[in-house]
């Protein structure tokens, strides 16, 4: 499987980091279908794996609004894998979402607060150059421990999008981590982790467990 703009093979795995340091998968069922319980959204069911750990999950169905319906050129995953995922993302984020070896399902709206009408784009927070060179880090460091691939890619729209930027600033960004850290090698729009940054688990895996940790304290407090 070639990537859609050629150069290196899409990952058979990818990994979704989240801004907590949460390296996420996602299997998501397309397509949406049309609510049955007649109310004016769509659905689209998925599951959400918190990977690195003991088979953590939450199942999942995300419930699109009529209003950003509008907005979207169309429900095919082209179109709505990029927002969908990084609507999840930010909930997980915002730790709405509980990881569990037999989660129920969650309802997770999709709806117009994770779109800026006046300015006709996707919002999900603008990140600090701070925030993305530490995100590229992780998600390099993930993508190259959970999977057999050694190029990651960084200038990936998706990704963009989910931090408020462009592909080129996130080039620019894991640029310099090369010219200050030396974690990454780069080539074109792709990255490739030096042993450095490999030897650097300790951090990676400490940033997940205290991720991990907040969440489940949050959840165990409201169930009380």
């Amino acid at each position: 499987m070639t990537h859609e703009n050629g150069g290196s093979p899409a990952p058979e795995k990818k990994i979704w980091m989240t801004l907590t340091g949460l390296p996420l998968t996602f299997r998501l069922d397309w397509p949406f279908h049309k609510s049955t319980s007649g109310a004016d959204f769509w659905v689209l069911h998925g599951d959400i794996r918190l990977e690195n750990s003991a088979d953590l999950h939450a199942p999942v169905a995300v419930n699109l609004s009529a209003t950003v319906r509008e907005v979207m050129p169309s429900l095919e995953p082209k179109d709505a894998e990029a927002p969908v995922i990084n609507a999840l993302r930010k909930e997980v984020d915002r730790r709405q979402i509980e990881f569990l070896k037999s989660g129920k399902l969650l309802p997770v709206a999709f709806s117009s607060r994770h779109y800026d009408f006046r300015r006709a784009k996707w919002v999900f927070g603008k990140a600090t150059d701070e925030v993305i060179a530490e995100f590229l880090e992780r998600k390099v460091y993930w993508q190259t421990r959970l999977t057999a691939e050694k190029r990651v890619r960084i200038a990936d729209p998706a990704e963009a999008q989910y931090l408020e930027t462009t592909a080129s600033h996130l080039l620019e960004v894991a640029a310099r981590l090369v010219a200050a850290e030396g974690l990454i090698r780069i080539e074109a729009e792709w990255a490739e982790a030096t042993p450095s940054l490999m030897s650097q688990a300790d951090r990676f895996e400490s940033a997940m467990r205290q991720a991990t940790d907040e969440l489940e304290k949050k959840h165990a407090f409201e169930r009380g």
